[in-house]
């Protein structure tokens, strides 16, 4: 809008200062013709009348004539021969003195517009000629050419034409606001044909992003801007159909690995138990060597199997709204001390821990078991022990930190460390984990409403972080 009412305002100003010149050039240019020709027209019904050389007292008397005619408005005249005194009937009128030289020299009638006390004048010179007349007493002082040599000067004030200039200006700007006021309509009427159907493609495309793929706009017109909106239509159109195609396929995968994991179970149970017999027969020493070897073998990819089977089981419980969540007051060293005694590592030198106490929470034991063994198993594979688990409240909420001694972990993996079957090293094809440990934990964690973050300690190694609420712990 304040472009279109500046473009507005230009050209009426435009228009405006050309009209203004244009009439302003006219007034002047009237007024001028106007002058020149009733000097002329009073000049030739009293300038023959004079003998040459005319007397002082005959261009007085000529110029209190001229000064009583006056013509269309009041001047003062005045009269030189040749290049004589300025003779006139009253005060000397204003003649500069470059409108004289000009008349002297071309020997035509000449006008100059000057300034004199603030005020607009127009001064007009004009010489005198004469038929030339054998028969006169004076034939002899006619000039060749019908020149007499006797020059008549008239000057008057502009302030008729400065009063009609100035009502011009003031007209331009009184019709300037109505016509910026008119300007205002089309203004607003073409801000809203162009802002409106940016404001709903804008209003769209916010419903596009906050996922409302359904989301359509009304085409009006056949302007660019309609253009766009039928571009803006193709474009969710398209997006809702690889949508729809992306969470078919999202589901069938699901469906797919649940129903995989679900009908392993049963034949890895089996395998399980059969392993386990076989595992004391080869520690017994009763199986020779290669075949002991060989059973320990498919024992322990029976164990990575039926771990991947739980693991893929506990996503599929996660994908589908379906973990349970149980709640109990218990104090976090109590469930530490417990995950570590289950993993056999207790006592082991590779991890410590820093517990302060006491550190209630309400929590579900089994999930806190599960973040806390996938973090520190995650912590002696891929870092270098010792592998430390620290716990203390911090600003109402209890921290938990396990830290490792290893390189870290790089820039560019650190986004992507709780993405299921995420691998940094894309050449390593297997490895002794699911690849789900730290996508189940990160699961387990917002379960919990709390967060688990990964990060790299300043002097070196991989950092988790669990934070928890507190809760107080039940009084018996």
């Amino acid at each position: 809008m304040v472009a279109f009412l500046l473009a507005a305002a230009f050209g009426a100003l435009l228009t405006a200062g050309l009209t203004f010149r244009e009439a302003r050039s006219a007034i002047l240019q009237r007024t001028q013709d106007t002058a020149v020709a009733d000097l002329r027209s009073q000049l030739d019904s009293l300038a023959p009348d004079l003998v040459l050389p005319p007397t002082t007292q005959a261009m007085r008397g000529l110029t209190l004539q001229l000064d009583r005619a006056g013509g269309s408005r009041p001047w003062h005249a005045s009269a030189a021969y040749r290049k004589g005194e300025m003779v006139s009937a009253s005060a000397a009128p204003a003649v500069p003195d470059g409108l004289r030289r000009e008349v002297e020299s071309s020997g035509r009638a000449t006008y100059q517009r000057f300034e004199r006390g603030a005020r607009a004048w127009l001064a007009v010179g004009m010489p005198v000629a004469y038929a030339p007349d054998p028969g006169r007493e004076d034939a002899s002082q006619q000039s060749p050419g019908g020149l007499s040599g006797l020059t008549v000067y008239v000057s008057f004030s502009l302030d008729d034409d400065q009063a009609d200039i100035d009502a011009l200006v003031t007209a331009a700007q009184a019709g300037a606001v109505p016509a910026l006021a008119l300007a205002l309509l089309p203004a607003l009427y073409a801000a809203a044909r162009v802002l409106r159907p940016v404001r709903r493609l804008q209003e769209g495309a916010e419903r596009i992003a906050s996922g409302e793929l359904a989301t359509r706009l009304d085409v009006k017109g056949r302007d660019e801007l309609a253009s766009l909106t039928r571009s803006f239509n193709t474009m969710a159109t398209t997006l809702e159909s690889d949508d729809s195609e992306l969470r078919r396929m999202e589901a069938g995968a699901r469906r797919f690995a649940s129903d995989v994991a679900h009908e392993l179970r049963t034949p890895l149970a089996a395998m399980t138990a059969v392993t386990g017999v076989l595992d004391e027969d080869a520690d017994s020493g009763i199986l020779p060597e290669d075949t002991a070897d060989a059973v320990r073998l498919i024992s322990t990819e029976t164990r990575t199997l039926a771990r991947m089977v739980d693991d893929l089981m506990e996503v599929s419980r996660f994908e589908a709204k379906a973990a349970p969540l149980h709640l109990e007051n218990t104090d976090l060293r109590t469930l530490v001390a417990k995950t570590l005694q289950v993993r056999g590592w207790a006592d082991d030198p590779r991890v410590c821990t820093e517990l302060d106490g006491p550190l209630p929470v309400r929590v579900d034991p089994r999930r806190i078991d599960v973040i806390l063994g996938n973090l520190i198993g995650n912590a002696l594979r891929h870092g270098r022990p010792p592998v430390t688990l620290a716990a203390r409240v911090r600003d109402g909420h209890t921290v938990v930190t396990v830290t490792d001694q290893g390189p870290g972990i790089p820039d560019d993996v650190l986004p992507h460390v709780f993405e299921r079957f995420y691998k940094a090293d894309r050449a390593r094809t297997r490895s002794e984990g699911s690849g789900l440990g730290l996508a189940i934990a990160h699961e387990n964690a917002f379960l919990h409403g709390a967060t688990l973050t990964a990060a790299n300690a300043p002097h070196g190694g991989a950092v988790f972080t669990l934070t928890l609420t507190p809760a107080p712990l039940e009084q018996p």
